[in-house]
């Protein structure tokens, strides 16, 4: 497989909003793919290695108990999830660790709507969060374009933009 250049693409739509003594940072982003496939890029273990911060030991289109498994250069960290809602190719709602992801994908006349609600402990995390998967969003919309790069997680992010990334989306996010 040979990987495309990589340079981060313009910030996604992103909002975030206290839940209880947490925060949900919301990102958006508009993707020109059929639900069906963006599904499976959210699911299916071998299309989650291509972008996400971990792997997964299992399909997580099922409800239950699941091993999320982030990987940052030569350490890996196995964190529980629990998969609590799968209703395929709407719904995706799982725990990592102590935080909880909802991914939703509405079907649009040019593609796929992607919402991630992400539950962080603290407002503060929200800049970093929204940070980190950004660099991961960019590169699952370069998967599904048939352009792959390597994942861009851990570390690594910092070779990636991940700091201005952060700072814009501070920004962004400050006072809501």
């Amino acid at each position: 497989m040979t990987e495309a250049p990589f340079s981060p693409g313009p910030l996604a739509e992103a909002s975030g909003r206290p839940d209880g003594d947490a925060w949900v940072l919301t990102l958006r982003r508009e993707l020109p793919f059929p639900r069906q496939r963006v599904w499976a890029l959210l699911t299916v273990p071998r299309e989650l290695a291509r972008w996400a911060p971990y792997t997964v030991d299992r399909d997580l289109a099922a409800t239950g108990p699941a091993t999320l498994t982030m990987i940052d250069g030569g350490t890996r960290q196995d964190l529980p999830a629990d998969v609590r809602r799968a209703d395929p190719p709407e719904v995706l709602e799982h725990t990592w660790g102590d935080d909880l992801l909802r991914w939703t994908l509405v079907e649009t006349g040019g593609g796929t709507r992607l919402e991630l609600s992400h539950t962080v402990e603290s407002h503060d995390w929200m800049a970093q969060v929204a940070a980190g998967w950004h660099l991961c969003l960019d590169v699952a919309a370069s998967v599904l374009a048939g352009t792959p790069v390597a994942p861009i997680v851990g570390q690594d992010a910092m070779n990636h933009g991940w700091a201005a990334l952060r700072d814009a989306y501070a920004e962004r996010l400050a006072g809501r």
